[in-house]
């Protein structure tokens, strides 16, 4: 596949090319010889088991009586910034939901209180700044999680032969409900619950679904053709799409008429994403991020460290400034370049790229900040394949000044058993 002189973008620093082969496409794109990747497979595969004795002269994690100097605070906090970015990411977008009153769209997104879901009636407006890179193929919804307020409910009504999918991610980006049109998951409802809870299963309820962090997000996406008759055809099947806290659940099948929500004003301004993530407010944000999620299997050391060193920076106004300033700068220089996809993932000739663990990162951190920076909440890759594309056939950046060509070559498009598409 080859790029030369597209149409002129819509945003002036942002001009990359998606290509996303959905539903099953996964499957049959990895079949092809993609390289796949596990949370396991990403391990070091010789690691150091101590003998029991020294196992036991090691003490539990740092001593918080020492002293430490600001630059290994700072050296702990350019560290976290980078791996804990998508978990701030995520639980900033749950704290802001929480400020929300109603069910709306806004800025051309669904906004909702958290345990509920808005959703569009058509395509997302190239206005939005919410999210990067969202598809013209489908029309979105989304709600955010917080499971440890309550267990909820998510109502799938029955879209028939129409491709379909729901985004659930835990505060991580990895995806913990398998529930779309290439799982055959039939209609009725699924209860989607926090680390610790341990309420009764309502009657009714097809499958539980267990998060293993407090705070998440749901997205709805449905397949609908760019055309009149498919946009009213597809408005009975959406009113359906409901997410709720667990006590409102009477096992009926709720709707709503979307086209009647309130239409807010956008808020976002500018070329860029919103910035979910601040460095000047980090070190305040991460310890409820931490308390929501907590360490994977492996993780424990590095949690017990950063804590150690946030407990210090409390009575230390040094230790503080010196991790805010560690973090000011791993924005700049660790994150940002990232939202190029030409600086990440699996390289495949022409200048494509791809990522084979999409909301399955586990502890690749790199891979899962750089998705979160410039294509947050991706599917699972049985749901979506996703490939990237920052640079034309010579290698120079795209730019909405000029035009360009893809070309695929004879009976080459994507293999696929939803949709692909090719998004600006």
């Amino acid at each position: 596949m080859t790029t030369e002189h597209l149409s002129k973008h819509r945003t002036p620093n942002r001009r990359s090319i998606l290509l996303a082969g959905t539903a099953l496409a996964a499957a049959s794109a990895l079949g092809t010889g993609a390289p796949t990747r596990t949370a396991q497979a990403q391990q070091s595969p010789a690691t150091l088991t101590p003998s029991p004795s020294s196992a036991r002269a090691l003490p539990p994690g740092p001593d918080a009586r020492v002293k430490i100097t600001e630059e290994y605070a700072k050296g702990v906090a350019r560290d976290a910034y980078f791996w804990a970015w998508p978990l701030v990411n995520m639980r900033n977008r749950r704290v802001a939901a929480g400020q929300n009153r109603e069910i709306a769209i806004a800025g051309g997104m669904p906004a909702s209180p958290p345990n509920r879901l808005s959703m569009l009636t058509d395509y997302i407006a190239p206005e939005e700044r919410v999210a990067a890179c969202p598809n013209q193929d489908v029309v979105y919804g989304a709600g955010t999680l917080a499971l440890d307020i309550s267990a909820v409910v998510l109502q799938v009504p029955d879209f028939g032969e129409r491709f379909w999918v729901y985004q659930v991610s835990d505060c991580r980006t990895d995806g913990f409900a398998q529930l779309g049109k290439m799982h055959a998951t039939t209609p009725g409802f699924y209860l989607l619950v926090g680390p610790n809870w341990k309420g009764e299963v309502p009657k009714g309820v097809t499958q539980v679904f267990r998060s293993s962090t407090g705070s998440g997000i749901v997205g709805p996406r449905v397949f609908m053709d760019d055309t009149p008759e498919d946009r009213q055809a597809i408005q009975p099947v959406l009113r359906q799409i409901m997410m709720y806290p667990v006590s409102e659940y009477d096992g009926t099948m709720k709707s709503i008429d979307w086209s009647t929500i309130p239409h807010l004003p956008n808020q976002a301004t500018g070329d860029e994403e919103v910035k979910w993530v601040l460095p000047g407010r980090f070190v305040d944000d991460l310890p409820a991020v931490l308390a929501d999620a907590p360490p994977l299997p492996g993780e424990e050391a590095r949690y017990a460290q950063l804590l150690a060193v946030l407990e210090a920076a409390k009575s230390d106004a040094k230790l503080k400034q010196a991790m805010t300033d560690a973090a000011k700068e791993a924005d700049e220089l660790l994150v940002k370049p990232v939202f190029e996809f030409r600086n990440y993932g699996l390289q495949l000739p022409h200048h494509w790229s791809t990522i084979a663990n999409g909301a399955a990162f586990g502890t690749d951190y790199f891979t899962r900040t750089a998705v979160a920076k410039s294509n947050i909440l991706v599917n699972i890759p049985v749901q979506a394949k996703y490939f990237y594309q920052d640079l034309d056939v010579s290698g120079g950046r795209l730019n909405g000044a000029n035009r360009y060509t893809a070309t695929f070559a004879k009976d080459q498009t994507p293999p696929v058993h939803g949709f692909w598409s090719l998004t600006l």
